[in-house]
């Protein structure tokens, strides 16, 4: 906060490694406590939990994909069955048929139903004051084993399961619930709420998933007043979690199993998931091979660990306010959301009072103050546009990256090099404007945006508040103790304060990566912004100073300046190539494309349809790069653009569409339908034409909306997943006497199996969407 009179050379840089190495420490402790632990092998103590041990049954979880309704799945169940009892447990299989879960009612095709089969048991409390949830899906997607989403989440609950009936009894009661058709709508999981017995009281739910391969567990979703919730998770022994992710996730229309139970109101809880590798995310590389074991101990540690805590603690005694919280050094730093708004303003006024000081000090003039303010947004502005310019220039280089759900195989170099050029903006700027402006006012500058956002995150999402806050609270007070002391004395203040920013942003940095992917690099770009800002007093600590100097040294001084500002450009080029270097498509890491099939069955037509926005090489053989909307001949999928060619037509049969009924009354009907597939189908869909008013709706036995319009032509409708045997019974109360006219479809996912398929090569793979290999006929009825 000062330009420092420790000019002698050997002074300054004995200064500026003492700093430096209190750092890396501090950063080395912050990146400790995200890590997770090393597996625990299967002669573990039985009442530990042991990844070796979980890791047999995702073997058997995920040997291939099940999907709701598929026979592997039926396999995957019985097992679950089976173990459960094999550990003295009562388990039971809620079969039902349950509307879609979730924070949307309905998607593109309607409101979403399925028949699903929970797996339920309960292990008793010696004198139980509420119910402790597990919560894991048991299915995969539709092309992918599922070995870490959710294999991870099921075998982390039967280990925890087999460690808890191999030690004393819990106070409370834990009733485990893996449920089915995840992937399809969030069916299991709303079925369990709205419909089985030990759900009608409520309780603690804590659920576990995985939208990756590896990383740490991250506890990123509660329920609203966490408070003592987070207190309680502060009690494991590897606590990965923050205020800011719960904020972040509270704003996404992302949904977990967790969602249906928030959405019920009587219960709480928490909701933990690894993410990083989420190139693998629901394809066919999420392998149990592919997971880091590491991992699933962070669950299982973690799901033990709490289930225990929860499970003595009285559950009636759970309410309070948020709590703002996150990593450090290996403990939970937690603070009541009560303390943010008082934070944000301390913070906002030590800032303005280092400013007035160093004002009235003559270290900095008003003005200067102010032009650095404004000049301090140049950083905050063009580091992440330069971050997305990066990842927009390894797509050019690489366009099989633009097909990646999330991140690319290998993302830890391009990680590194966004960091790396976010440091050089910021070395150049503050090199060029250091003599200029001078470093206390570029300091306070910084700190003061730091305030300012710290004050706007209070009152936006104040979860995340602390993430400005605290640094510019600590790099406040310490500038103005350091103002105070002599110099020697002002470098471990400085450094003191600095390494509050450290510890805080520098974990939170690199979680943000895996969580956004490198298509948002900005965003981890904008977070080191704010890190380097808080930082300015040790980056001038390091600078090499010019002082009074004139002529040859200060030019001198200025090359040596731009020493720092060149390593960190060297570092991004480095870090790109190595990265390019690495991250190379093969069979284990291949290319992700995206193809289905569809036949109108109407006229015998067949086409091949495509997600991909710009069709890579084997893609392009089936569709061209022209946008088709499918709305008018597959309603399933509204207004969705996709690219499409022509196709060979199959032998394919359509689902079948039986009047089984037809009552009339006064200006309606009342038609009872049986939709029954013809062929194995992963689910099956009817919509009813534009022009005719459904009033009234009954799927499989469970009352839908009739709001809504598919788009193309058609209105009412519905997707069924894991449809019976003998088909899907349909009531509609419509308007009207006049026939009716529907559109029936199903969808299977053999597309390798249609005339002019062509083998994958090595090193092009299946893409992890919910249509990926998809075979869907389409019929019209009329009724």
């Amino acid at each position: 906060m000062r330009d420092y009179a420790l000019t002698r050379p050997a002074r300054r840089g004995i200064a500026a490694a003492s700093v430096l190495a209190v750092l890396a420490l501090a950063g080395l402790a912050g990146m400790r406590a995200i890590l997770p632990p090393a597996e625990r092998a299967a002669s573990a103590a039985a009442d530990e939990f042991s990844a070796a041990r979980a890791f047999t049954q995702v073997r058997a979880i995920a040997s291939a994909p099940h999907p709701a309704g598929s026979a592997a799945n039926d396999r995957v169940r019985d097992h679950l069955v089976q173990t459960l009892r094999g550990l003295g447990l009562a388990p039971e299989v809620q079969d039902t048929v349950s509307i879609q879960g979730g924070r949307l009612s309905s998607s593109a095709g309607g409101t979403g139903l399925a028949r699903v089969r929970n797996v339920v048991t309960l292990i008793p409390g010696t004198a139980s004051t509420g119910r402790v949830f597990l919560v894991a899906h048991y299915d995969s997607a539709q092309v992918g084993p599922g070995g870490n989403d959710d294999g991870a989440g099921t075998a982390t609950i039967l280990e925890t399961a087999r460690a808890l009936t191999s030690s004393g009894k819990l106070r409370n009661d834990v009733v485990l619930v893996l449920t089915d058709a995840e992937e399809a709508c969030l069916c299991g999981a709303q079925a369990f709420v709205d419909q089985h017995p030990l759900a009608r009281d409520g309780g603690v739910v804590l659920n576990f998933e995985a939208r990756g391969s590896s990383g740490p567990a991250i506890m990123f979703e509660t329920s609203d007043g966490n408070g003592r919730l987070v207190e309680a998770y502060g009690q494991v022994p590897y606590p990965v979690g923050t205020s800011f992710a719960v904020e972040i996730y509270r704003l996404l229309p992302n949904d977990t199993d967790f969602t249906p139970f928030l959405a019920a109101d009587r219960f709480a809880g928490m909701n933990s998931a690894y993410i990083d590798g989420a190139a693998v995310y629901h394809a066919p590389t999420d392998t149990p091979e592919a997971m880091d074991r590491d991992s699933l101990q962070h669950h299982g540690d973690n799901a033990l660990a709490l289930t225990r805590e929860l499970g003595g603690r009285d559950l009636t005694a759970l309410e309070g306010g948020d709590a703002t919280y996150f990593p450090a050094a290996g403990l939970l730093v937690r603070y009541p959301g009560t303390m943010v708004w008082p934070l944000a303003v301390l913070a906002l006024v030590a800032v303005a009072a280092l400013a007035w000081l160093v004002r009235r000090q003559g270290r900095g003039t008003g003005r200067r103050m102010l032009a650095a303010a404004g000049l301090t947004l140049i950083p905050i502005v063009v580091a992440p546009a330069a971050a997305q310019g990066l990842w927009a220039l390894l797509t050019l280089i690489r366009p099989e990256y633009a097909g990646m759900p999330i991140d690319p195989y290998r993302p830890l170099w391009y990680r590194l090099a966004v960091i790396a050029l976010t440091a050089a903006l910021v070395l150049a700027w503050y090199a060029l404007l250091r003599r200029r402006i001078g470093p206390a006012a570029l300091a306070v500058a910084g700190l003061g945006w730091l305030a300012v956002l710290g004050v706007v995150l209070a009152g936006f999402t104040p979860g995340g508040a602390y993430l400005a806050t605290l640094p510019a609270l600590a790099g406040a007070l310490a500038g103005l103790v350091a103002i105070h002391v002599p110099d020697t004395v002002a470098v471990a203040v400085i450094a003191a304060g600095a390494v509050v920013p450290v510890v805080i942003l520098l974990p939170t940095i690199w979680m943000l990566f895996p969580a956004l992917g490198m298509p948002m690099a900005g965003v981890g770009a904008f977070l080191t912004v704010l890190l380097a800002l808080a930082l300015l007093p040790v980056v001038d600590l390091i600078h090499p100073a010019a002082g009074g100097a004139r002529g040859m040294e200060a030019l001198r001084a200025r090359r040596r300046g731009a020493v720092p500002t060149l390593a960190a450009a060297l570092a991004v080029l480095v870090c790109t190539v190595t990265g390019l270097v690495v991250d190379r498509f093969d069979a284990r890491h291949p290319s992700l494309t995206h193809l289905m099939y569809a036949l109108d069955a109407d006229n015998g037509t067949a086409r091949w349809l495509s997600e991909e926005a710009d069709p890579q090489e084997w893609t392009a053989q089936y569709v061209t790069g022209e946008p088709a909307t499918v709305a008018e001949w597959l309603p399933a999928f509204g207004d969705e653009s996709l690219r499409g060619g022509p196709a060979p037509a199959a032998t394919l049969p359509a689902p079948n569409l039986t009047l089984v009924a037809d009552t009339r009354s006064g200006d309606g009907r009342t038609l009872r339908l049986r939709l029954a597939p013809q062929r194995t189908a992963r689910f099956v869909t009817l919509h009813v034409a534009d022009g005719t008013e459904v009033t009234a709706a009954t799927v499989g036995g469970r009352p839908i909306e009739t709001t809504g319009a598919a788009g193309g032509g058609w209105g009412f409708g519905f997707v069924f997943h894991a449809p019976p045997e003998g088909g899907v019974e349909v009531d509609l109360t419509v308007r009207g006497t006049q026939p009716v006219r529907f559109r029936v479809m199903d969808a299977s996912d053999n597309v390798t199996e249609m005339p002019g398929f062509r083998t994958r090569p090595d090193g092009v793979g299946v893409l992890g969407s919910h249509s990926s290999e998809m075979v869907a006929v389409g019929k019209s009825y009329t009724l």
